[in-house]
């Protein structure tokens, strides 16, 4: 019985010297397809495993000409990349990019920039919202991309032919994908739209000031108190904190049920505290003072937190600006919640002017829709 042999494609250019990306930074493409490969299962910060670039449109070929697969864990790299990453006249194309930023931002101290997101994209052309990068290369080109790398370990080297295959498959594409979609977006008159949420996406990712008000992001703070809800706010504050000096998941720490345990329960002192952490396994025994410190001090803003809230907002208010945006998004040909999510359609019931990602042209869209709903006069033109 012969023996099969399977055809083995070349693999990518392995870079792990900074000074090969130094043609690169003298003469900078007009477009970069960019994807990293990182870690966060035990860091607060993802670690930064892999950079792969993509130097023009590699789609089309077995070969990998074009692909590089930059090691970052090597002594100049991140320096050598941010000169790439911050220079203005290459395009970055990323597919998904916003916890790709957090490690380029954490790892390099540079986001992207231009930069052009494919996930983005998508939605704004209405072919789908929130598509992952294989269904989005099959909808759009028809090509099959090999997701079974996907929980690798990254860090450790060298990395396996698969990898690295893996790897460069996830830039090979988006050139061919931005040509598309750039297409359409600029048919339909929305290049702008992604111009906006692109910037928006680059804005947040450089603002590193943790959220002011973390209890709001957790359903179950709605059934606490007013005391009890300042008493978790205390803890979250703490314990972000904390998880960002020592480089740790927050669930490591504290997690969450325990956090509205301890806030809707206080313990009475350093003691009883120390009790409840030595029967729970998962409890930051030798954390207990820091904890009981955090439950017990005051901040100096939390007479001004807004209260979680759950059901008492008038549901037939809300169903009414919820069936309009439906509405709208239906004549734009938008998939559902890329004009508006329930997040941000509860702030506006809430009072709140517009916040966040709804100023700009989702502003522009929905306000003439919306005001009559929230009982205030469209804004003249030019005022968004």
């Amino acid at each position: 019985m012969g023996t099969f042999r399977r055809r083995t494609r070349p693999l990518p250019r392995w870079i792990d010297d900074p000074a090969a990306l130094s043609p690169l930074i003298a003469a900078p493409p007009e477009r970069l397809a960019l994807d990293t490969e990182f870690v966060r299962e035990r860091t607060y910060w993802p670690q930064l495993a892999l950079v792969q670039i993509a130097t023009g449109d590699a789609d089309g070929g077995a070969a990998d000409d074009g692909i590089l697969l930059i090691d970052p864990l090597v002594p100049g790299m991140p320096e050598a990349l941010a000169q790439v990453l911050s220079d203005p006249r290459s395009l970055k194309l990323m597919h998904s990019a916003g916890e790709d930023l957090i490690a380029f931002r954490h790892a390099c101290g540079a986001l992207p920039a231009p930069l052009f997101d494919t996930q983005i994209a998508a939605a704004l052309c209405g072919v789908g919202a929130g598509l992952g990068y294989q269904r989005l290369m099959a909808e759009l080109l028809g090509v099959e991309v090999d997701k079974g790398e996907t929980r690798s370990d990254w860090l450790r080297r060298p990395l396996s032919p698969s990898q690295l295959h893996y790897a460069a498959d996830d830039v090979r594409h988006l050139d061919a994908a931005w040509r598309l979609l750039r297409d359409r977006l600029d048919a339909a008159g929305r290049l702008p739209w992604l111009e906006e949420d692109c910037a928006r996406m680059l804005a947040n990712a450089a603002d590193d000031t943790p959220e002011r008000w973390p209890h709001l992001g957790m359903r179950s703070a709605q059934f606490l108190d007013r005391d009890g809800q300042i008493r978790l706010l205390r803890l979250l504050r703490w314990r972000e904190a904390r998880a960002r000096s020592a480089d740790r998941p927050r669930s490591w720490l504290l997690d969450n049920e325990l956090a509205q345990a301890l806030a809707r329960t206080p313990p009475r002192d350093l003691g009883a505290l120390q009790r409840l952490f030595d029967g729970q396994p998962k409890a930051p025994k030798k954390l207990a003072a820091e904890v009981f410190d955090a439950l017990t001090t005051p901040l100096p803003d939390e007479d001004a937190l807004p209260p979680a809230r759950g059901d008492d907002r008038d549901r037939n208010a809300y169903k009414r600006l919820q069936q309009a945006v439906a509405a709208r998004s239906a004549e734009l040909g938008l998939p559902d919640g890329v004009l508006a999510s329930r997040r941000w359609i509860e702030a506006l019931q809430d009072g709140e002017d517009w916040p966040g990602a709804l100023a700009g042209w989702r502003r522009t869209e929905l306000e003439p829709v919306l005001a009559p709903l929230l009982g205030s006069p469209p804004a003249p033109i030019g005022n968004g």
